[in-house]
Parts: structure tokens; C-alpha cells; sequence
């Protein structure tokens, strides 16, 4: 009896990975977020793409697989996140946006009981990209009830409709990675600033700790609930550099959180990411004795400290790694040849581990990368990226 045999789809591919299994090619899941809202906001779409209004209908115009924390993110409001609600206790939060010139800057209050603390961003136009012009800590002596407060009544609900909603735009072209999450740590980076946050932590270890512990349990509840919903991947946006998540701090504030995390999406068959973005070479073998399962946008020299095949190897046999692309690259090449030769010795390298490397940005695509370039990447993964 002939049977006709299973085409393979992109998502399979993306899964198989996730489950590191190779199929067929080399997976190639672009970040075009910043690049594509610069391009349509100023006009610069090139008229064969002129038509395309998402980074998701892009991505498919390319023909590219998609595994992707940001197809859904508002670049305007925020740098990562939004299917997941934040729900206050006790805590007012008020959001006012108003335009300078062509920025958009949006201020929140929160009100609390021991009173009220304000954040500042600003999304420059110019830039396209997003700025924090106030943290809500910035005078700790006078604001750190206010902010237990905050950190103490902040839960988050997961938008279970809105997530299925995207994964069913997605389709076959691959997986949504539920970029919702970040570290205690990182909780600190946000509220203070990744300086002051080291002075947090060194004159407030206490009060640090405190802290950290209630927003792990809240970040738990809310990995809790993307399992319940059947998310295949997640990924904490917690920017891994060793300059700030160094050895000593990632134990003594991540390493539970990240174990925890990577625990359960292990046993739910889901698989925890890290978005890593700088220096990583120092912390690799600890983040991989954690059981995360991937890093997001590992950076190479010189933006980073490591090449992505001595990533494999710093991490064992599981880590999967995304990478390979930065706007060292994608603002330098100048024609085909030099982006083919450029694939080629990255596939070289990385095909012994094609079974746990995805090609994709090493953090975002540069706003100044010419569109000829991104067809280049293209053309070039479809001539070598097979396995």
C-alpha cells in the first residue's frame, strides 16, 4: 500500500528542535521587530514588501519559521511581554500618554497605601525604540515601603484567548515563545536601573530579599498558568549579561527561580528559555547546572565573548542556542558573497549542533540593516541550511 509521505512543516521543524531532534534544515527564526516597526513608521518598506504590515507577515513573506517573543509586543508600550495582565491588590496604577514632537512618552502612577512611586518611558521616534527616562526607584530611602507595596499587590493573569489567538495566526510557519517572564533580579533592573540595582543589593540585602522572594512566587504562579494553557516555550527576558548577572548574584537571586522554572516546564513537556544578550562566556556551565533548556541570542565576539559552538560545548549536551546574526553583520556585508561565506562557515560550525542551534538575531535586527541584506540571510540558509 503506497502511503504519501508527512510534508514536513515549519513548526515541525521548531518542534523538533525543542525536542533536540534535527529534521530536515537548519531552523531560521528572525527578530525583524525593531527593524520592521522603524521601516513602516517612516515609510522605508521597500515597495515589493510595501503591502506587509506585521513582523509575522513578514517573516511568512520571507518564508522564514517563526519562534518568536515579540510578534505580539507593542514596541511602543514596552520592551517585551503582553499576554499577560498584571492584577493589583491594594495598589492603584493610572497610565498617562501624551506626544513631544513625535515621541510618545507614557508615565504610570502607582498608588499604594505607604505612598505613590512613578516610571517614565519615552519611545523615540527617530529611533524607534524605548527609553526609560524614570525608574519607579530612585530614591529608596523615601520609596521602599511604597515599593514593597507594589511588589507584594502585583500578580499576573495570563491571556490564555490571546495567546491562542496568536499561535493560531502563527500556524504552521512555527511557535510562539511566551515572552512573559523575568528573574528577581531582574525585577530589581527594572524598578532601579542595573547601577543602582547593585547598590540595592549591597546596602539592602534584606530588604533585597524580600523582594525577590515575593516576585519569584508571583513569576511561578504565572509559569504555572502558561503550562495549564499548553504554551510549548517561554523565555524569561532577563538580558544575561555577566557584567550584572554575575556568578555571585545570579546564585543568590536567579538560580531558584530559573531551577524552579526550568523544572516544570521540563515535566510539563515545555521548554524555559533565557533571553542572553552581552557576555555570557562566565556564567554558561552555571546556567546550564540549572536545566535551563535555551538562551535566546547568545552574542559573539565582538559584541559578546564566546562563539556559539564553544557555547555548546561550555554547556552540555541540552542547551539549545539561538544566535548567529548581529548588526556587525547585517550593517557590513555588502553583497551575497560576502553573507554566503559568512553562512557558511557559521553552518560549518554549528551543524554538528543542528539539533539545538537556531539561526536568528543575536538580540534584535538593526534598524540601519538594508532590505537586500535581510534576502541575503535568506537566499544564503536556503542554499546551506540543509542537514
Amino acid at each position: 500500500m503506497h502511503t504519501t509521505p508527512k510534508t514536513i512543516t515549519r513548526r515541525d521543524r521548531v518542534q523538533s528542535l525543542l525536542k533536540r531532534r534535527a529534521l530536515n534544515r537548519i531552523v531560521y527564526a528572525p527578530n525583524y521587530w525593531q527593524w520592521f516597526v522603524h521601516h513602516r513608521n517612516h515609510g522605508l518598506l521597500p515597495d515589493e514588501i510595501r503591502h506587509v504590515t506585521s513582523q509575522l507577515e513578514l517573516i511568512r513573506w520571507l518564508g522564514l519559521d517563526v519562534f518568536s517573543r515579540n510578534i505580539y509586543c507593542d514596541a511602543t508600550q514596552r520592551w517585551f511581554g503582553g499576554l499577560a495582565d498584571e492584577v493589583w491588590d491594594g495598589v492603584e496604577v493610572e497610565t498617562r500618554q501624551h506626544t513631544e514632537g513625535r515621541d510618545l512618552v507614557t508615565e504610570k502612577i502607582y498608588r499604594t497605601r505607604k505612598g505613590e512611586l512613578t516610571e517614565r518611558l519615552r519611545f523615540i521616534f527617530d529611533e524607534s525604540t524605548l527609553v526609560q527616562e524614570k525608574f519607579l526607584l530612585d530614591d529608596v530611602a523615601q520609596q521602599a515601603d511604597a515599593f514593597e507595596e507594589c511588589v507584594r499587590g502585583r500578580k499576573w493573569r495570563f491571556n490564555r484567548s490571546l495567546y491562542e489567538k496568536w499561535q493560531h495566526e502563527v500556524g504552521d510557519h512555527g511557535l510562539v515563545n511566551a515572552g512573559e517572564l523575568f528573574s528577581p533580579l531582574k525585577l530589581l533592573h527594572l524598578a532601579a536601573g542595573a547601577q543602582n540595582a547593585v547598590f540595592l543589593l549591597e546596602d539592602l540585602p534584606n530588604r533585597c530579599r524580600d523582594w525577590m522572594n515575593l516576585c519569584e512566587s508571583a513569576q511561578l504562579d504565572l509559569v504555572h498558568q502558561m503550562l495549564d494553557a499548553g504554551v510549548p516555550a517561554m523565555i524569561a527576558m532577563d538580558n544575561l549579561d555577566a557584567a550584572f548577572h554575575t556568578p555571585k548574584y545570579i546564585e543568590r537571586c536567579s538560580a531558584s527561580f530559573y531551577e524552579q522554572a526550568s523544572r516544570l516546564c521540563r515535566e510539563a513537556g515545555s521548554t524555559f528559555f533565557i533571553h542572553a544578550c552581552g557576555h555570557q562566556r562566565a556564567i554558561l556551565p552555571l546556567i546550564a547546572s540549572l536545566g535551563v533548556d535555551g538562551l535566546e541570542g547568545v552574542a559573539f565576539p565582538t559584541l559578546g565573548d564566546v562563539e556559539l559552538d564553544d557555547a555548546m560545548r561550555l554547556t552540555g549536551d541540552r542547551m539549545i542556542i539561538t544566535g548567529g546574526i548581529s548588526a556587525m553583520e547585517t550593517e557590513r556585508f555588502q553583497g551575497y558573497d560576502e553573507v554566503r561565506h559568512y553562512v557558511e562557515n557559521l553552518f560549518g560550525r554549528m551543524k554538528p549542533y543542528a539539533h539545538r542551534f537556531m539561526l536568528a538575531a543575536s538580540c534584535s535586527t538593526s534598524i540601519r540593516t538594508r532590505w537586500e541584506v535581510l534576502k541575503w540571510f535568506r537566499d544564503a540558509w536556503r542554499e546551506m541550511g540543509a542537514i
